[in-house]
């Protein structure tokens, strides 16, 4: 795949209690995820957009401390990749954002996320 066509991404992934897998670096039994609902999720990744897009906070340093991802000790970067390589929902939100926009919450199997493009 040409490089052409990938995109490069970070993202700040709160899993919740519908996602497939409930358990994360920061949460490894799933204690606080199992008791985390959709919504609460939701609410969380708004107020942390809120924050970012208003400059009190900063993408990478939210994405290392409340990220579920693993990412999160990349500041949430996930590199290039292509399409077919993420879930749909997640890809069609990266492909569709400028370098340097936030998504409003994507919904995946995983959880909820923010993503911001990044190339």
């Amino acid at each position: 795949m040409s490089s052409a066509n990938q995109v490069r991404a970070s993202h700040i992934l709160i899993k919740h209690q519908g996602s497939r897998r409930k358990a994360s670096w920061k949460d490894p039994e799933g204690r606080v995820i199992s008791n985390t609902t959709r919504e609460s999720a939701v609410s969380q990744l708004q107020a942390i957009r809120d924050d970012i897009v208003s400059g009190k906070a900063k993408f990478d340093e939210v994405a290392s401390r409340l990220s579920d991802c693993s990412s999160a000790k990349r500041g949430g970067d996930l590199g290039a990749f292509g399409r077919g390589q993420m879930q749909k929902p997640f890809e069609e939100a990266t492909y569709n954002l400028q370098i340097g926009e936030i998504s409003e919450v994507v919904d995946t199997d995983s959880g909820v996320h923010l993503i911001m493009r990044t190339g």
